[in-house]
C-alpha cells in the first residue's frame, strides 16, 4: 500500500540547514551526540526548557538564532559532518547482518511490546521493561537487523511523580503534546488515516497507526484517541499498565490481533514474531485465526504459528504475569474460537492455569505453548522459569522444560557517557562500537592512564551533583516547597564524598529500605566526618501499589531526617535523563532484590559501562557478571526460606561490606598524585569484563542464533512446502 507519513510540522528553515526537520524525526539523534550538539549550540537555554526534544524545539526557536547558525562556521562544519554520518548510517549496505546472514535478506523480524522507552522526550514508556524495547530497536538499527517494532502511543504517557513533605508519592498524568513528539501520522492516498479495528466485548474498536523511526528501524504505535470510538474506548490507549481488568484486556488484544492487523495493512508479512513478555501473546490467536479463515485446518494453523514465534519472559513470580478470568475470556474472546472452528474448551486450554483458587486464562502461558523459541533474561531467571512452568510439560525434566535464557543487555551508545566515549575513542579505536562485545579489545582498556579516566569520573559526578542542586533550587524559587523538600531534593550534596545510588521501581521485593534496616547503623556512616557517604534514591511506585508507595514513604522520612546532615536524597521523577545522569555520576550502585525475584536488571549494566561500580546481591545479571574484583556483592549465592532471615543476612553483608572494603579503598591509600588506584583498578576491571558481556550487541547475537535464525529457518520451510504441497489420495 502506498502510505504517506504526515509529520504534524512543517518548519520554517533556512535552507541551508534545512535537514534539521529530518533530524528531529528520526531517533537516531539520541544516540549521536553529535546531533544533539546542534541543538544546543543553536540554544542550549531552550534545548534544555523543551527537554531535550528536537521537534519542541525547532517549533518554538527563533529566527534570529537559526540565522547566526548559518554564519557559524564551527556550527556549519558539524551539521555537516553530522548529516554525512546520518546518511551512511541510514544507506548502508555493509552492515552486520547482511555479512552474517546473505541468504536472509527477505525476512522481517515483527517485535511487540507493551512499552518502549526510547527517551525522555517520548515518555510512552514506564521502566525497564520499555527501556530495554527500546534499546532492543537501537541495536537492530545499527546491526542492521531487518526489524520492525508494534506498542502503543500512550497519549497520557507514564504519570509524573511529586513526593509530598510526609513522604507521600503525587502522581499526575499529562497529554502528550503530538505536534511536540517525534511521531508520524500514516495516511491512504486519499489523506485518510491508516486505522485497524478489533471487536471488544462485541463493539468494533478504532486505533490509528502511528510511525517513530528509531535510525533504520520503524517503529509503529497504535491509538484509540480518535473520533470514531466512544469516550470510553478513546482511554483505552492513554495510560500504562491499567489496573482495570476489562481495561487490561482490551489493550492486549488491541496489541496483540490490531498490531498483526496493522503490520498486515502496512504491507509487511514478517516472518518471525517476537513477543516481549505475555502483553502481546493475543498476535498468535490472530495469526491462527487468519491461517484457519483462509481455509487451513486449526492443527496446521497452530503449529505453523508456533514454529515461528519467539516468547521472552521477564517475570519470575507466578502473581506477576497477566492472567485473566474465564469470564472474560468468554465476553470478549467467543467469536475468536468461532472463527478459529473450535469449541470454548479447546480455545481456553491454550492458556488455561490452574491455581489454587480455580482457573485463569494465562498470557505467558498461551505464548509458551504457541511459541517455538521461549527464552527468560538471566541463568537464573531460566531455572526459576523452567521450575514456574514445569507444569506445562508434566512428563520432562525441570531441567528439559523448553524454556532458555538470553541474558539482557543495554545500548551502549545510549547510556554511556559522551566524555567516556571519547576517551574510547582515543585508546580502543574509532570502531570500538562494533566489537563492543570483543572480550579481546577491552583488554586495551589498560591502556588509558588512570589520571585521565578519573577525571571524567569526577567531571561525571560533577554534572550529577549540580544538576540535583540547581533542580532543588529552582524547586525552592518556583514555590509551592517545604525546605525539608529542598534539602532532600540534594541541595547538600557535595562532588567529593563516596556516593551511591539506588534507583528503580519501588516495588518491595527490590528492598530500597534494607540499607537502612539499621538506621542508627546507617546514619553513622553516612556521617562520618572523615570518611563520608552520600545515597541518593529514586523512583517510582505504580499508583496502584499501596506497600510501594508506603516504601517511598518509609525511605523518604529516613532522607529527611536530620541526622543524616543532608547526605541521603531523594530525587524525584525519575525518567531516562535522570537515570543517565545517575549512573553515569555515582560512585557506586547499589542493588537488594529478594533473591530470585530480579529477573535481569539492567541499570548496574548502564552504570558498568560508566566505570560506576556494582554493589549488589547476586540475582539477575550480576549473578553471571560479578567476578569478585569488579564490583562487590551482597550476601552470598544461596536461596533462603525465610525473607526475614535472607534481609537480616544481606543487610549485615551489605553494611560489613560497605566499611570494611568499599569506603576504605575509596578513601584510603591514595598516592602522592591524590589519585585512588586500588579503585580506579577496580573500574577498569569492571569495564574490561562486563560492558562486552552485558551489550544489546552481545544480547541481538544471541537472540538471532538462539531464536531469531530457527524461526527464519521454519518460515523458509513452511513456504517451500506451501509451494510444493504433497500430493495425497482423493478421499
Amino acid at each position: 500500500m502506498d502510505l504517506v507519513r504526515e509529520t504534524p510540522n512543517h518548519f520554517s528553515l533556512p535552507r541551508r540547514i534545512s535537514r534539521l526537520s529530518e533530524l528531529a524525526y528520526n531517533l537516531w539523534w539520541v544516540w549521536n551526540p553529535g546531533a544533539q550538539r546542534l541543538f544546543t549550540h543553536i540554544d542550549r537555554t531552550l534545548w534544555e526548557k523543551v527537554y531535550h526534544n528536537p521537534v519542541a524545539f525547532l517549533r518554538r526557536v527563533e529566527r534570529p538564532s537559526l540565522n547566526a547558525a548559518t554564519n557559524d562556521r564551527y556550527f556549519l562544519e558539524l551539521y555537516d559532518q553530522v548529516m554525512r554520518d546520518f546518511d551512511r548510517y541510514m544507506s548502508a549496505e555493509d552492515t552486520w547482518y547482511r555479512r552474517n546472514y546473505p541468504s536472509k535478506q527477505n525476512q522481517l523480524i515483527a517485535y511487540f511490546s507493551f512499552e518502549f522507552g526510547l527517551h525522555e522526550s517520548l515518555p510512552v514508556y514506564a521502566g525497564g521493561l520499555g527501556v530495554l524495547s527500546g534499546d532492543h530497536l537501537k541495536e537492530a538499527s545499527d546491526m542492521g537487523l531487518p526489524l520492525v517494532g508494534m506498542g502503543f502511543y500512550y497519549t497520557q504517557g507514564y504519570f509524573s511523580q511529586r513526593i509530598t513533605e510526609d513522604g507521600w508519592q503525587e502522581t499526575r498524568n499529562l497529554e502528550l503534546k503530538f505536534d511536540d513528539l517525534p511521531v508520524t501520522l500514516l495516511t491512504r492516498p486519499d489523506g485518510t488515516p491508516l486505522m485497524v479495528s478489533v471487536t471488544l466485548a462485541g463493539r468494533k474498536v478504532f486505533a490509528r497507526v502511528l510511525q517513530v523511526q528509531v535510525g533504520r528501524v520503524p517503529l509503529y504505535l497504535l491509538d484509540t484517541d480518535v473520533d470514531a470510538n466512544n469516550p470510553a474506548d478513546r482511554m483505552l490507549t492513554a495510560r500504562l499498565y491499567s489496573s482495570d481488568h476489562e481495561v487490561r484486556i482490551s489493550q492486549e488484544m488491541l496489541l496483540g490481533i490490531g498490531g498483526v492487523r496493522a503490520l498486515h495493512e502496512l504491507g509487511y508479512q514478517p516472518t518471525v514474531w517476537h513477543m516481549n513478555e505475555g502483553h502481546s501473546a493475543f498476535l498468535t490467536v490472530q495469526r491462527m485465526r487468519e491461517m484457519v479463515m483462509a481455509g487451513m485446518g486449526f492443527e496446521e494453523a497452530m503449529e505453523q504459528v508456533r514454529k515461528t514465534n519467539v516468547f521472552t519472559t521477564h517475570t519470575p513470580v507466578p502473581a506477576g504475569n497477566d492472567e485473566f478470568a474465564l469470564w472474560l475470556i468468554d465476553k470478549y474472546l467467543s467469536h475468536v474460537w468461532e472463527d478459529l472452528k473450535i469449541d470454548r474448551e479447546r480455545f481456553v486450554d491454550l492458556g488455561r492455569n490452574m491455581q489454587e483458587w480455580g482457573e485463569t486464562f494465562s498470557m505467558p502461558v498461551l505464548a509458551l505453548h504457541l511459541s517455538g523459541k521461549a527464552n527468560a533474561v538471566s541463568e537464573l531467571h531460566g531455572k526459576v522459569s523452567r521450575t514456574m512452568w514445569h507444569k506445562l510439560w508434566p512428563d520432562r525434566k525441570v531441567e528439559d522444560v523448553p524454556i532458555g535464557h538470553i541474558t539482557n543487555g543495554v545500548h551502549a551508545s545510549t547510556w554511556m557517557a559522551r566524555r567516556l566515549q571519547i576517551l574510547f575513542d582515543r585508546y580502543l579505536g574509532a570502531d570500538w562500537r562494533e566489537n563492543i562485545d570483543d572480550p579481546d579489545m577491552w583488554a586495551m582498556i589498560e591502556n588509558i592512564p588512570d589520571a585521565e579516566l578519573w577525571a571524567v569520573r569526577r567531571h561525571l559526578k560533577n554534572k550529577l551533583v549540580s544538576y540535583a542542586i540547581e533542580r532543588a533550587r529552582s524547586q525552592w524559587v518556583g514555590g509551592g516547597f517545604h525546605p525539608v523538600q529542598v534539602v532532600a531534593g540534594g541541595v547538600l550534596l557535595e562532588p567529593y564524598s563516596l556516593t551511591l545510588g539506588f534507583a528503580r521501581r519501588f516495588a518491595t521485593y527490590k528492598r530500597a529500605n534494607l540499607i537502612m534496616r539499621d538506621l542508627d547503623r546507617f546514619i553513622r556512616i553516612v556521617t562520618n566526618e572523615t570518611r563520608p557517604v552520600q545515597v541518593i534514591f529514586a523512583g517510582k511506585a505504580h499508583p496502584a501499589d499501596e506497600p510501594g508507595k508506603m516504601l517511598i514513604q518509609q525511605v523518604y522520612r529516613a532522607v529527611k531526617d536530620s541526622r543524616s546532615g543532608g547526605r541521603l536524597v531523594f530525587l524525584e521523577d525519575y525518567d531516562m535523563n535522570l537515570a543517565r545522569l545517575l549512573v553515569q555520576g555515582v560512585d557506586v550502585w547499589v542493588n537488594t532484590p529478594r533473591r530470585p525475584n530480579e529477573a535481569s536488571g539492567t541499570s548496574g549494566m548502564k552504570a558498568a559501562m560508566n566505570g560506576t561500580l556494582n554493589f549488589s546481591v547476586l540475582d539477575g545479571w550480576w549473578r553471571e557478571g560479578y567476578n569478585g574484583n569488579n564490583g562487590w556483592a551482597i550476601g552470598s549465592d544461596v536461596d533462603y526460606s525465610d525473607p526475614e532471615q535472607q534481609d537480616a543476612a544481606d543487610a549485615l553483608s551489605l553494611y560489613e561490606t560497605l566499611e570494611n572494603e568499599i569506603i576504605p579503598l575509596y578513601y584510603n591509600n591514595r598516592s602522592s598524585d591524590g589519585l585512588p588506584h586500588g579503585w580506579i583498578e577496580r573500574i577498569k576491571e569492571s569495564i574490561r569484563t562486563l560492558v562486552p558481556q552485558f551489550s544489546t550487541r552481545r544480547m541481538l547475537k544471541e537472540y538471532m542464533s538462539q531464536a531469531y535464525l530457527p524461526a527464519m529457518d521454519a518460515s523458509e520451510s513452511l513456504l517451500q512446502t506451501a509451494a510444493n504441497p504433497v500430493k495425497t489420495k482423493e478421499g
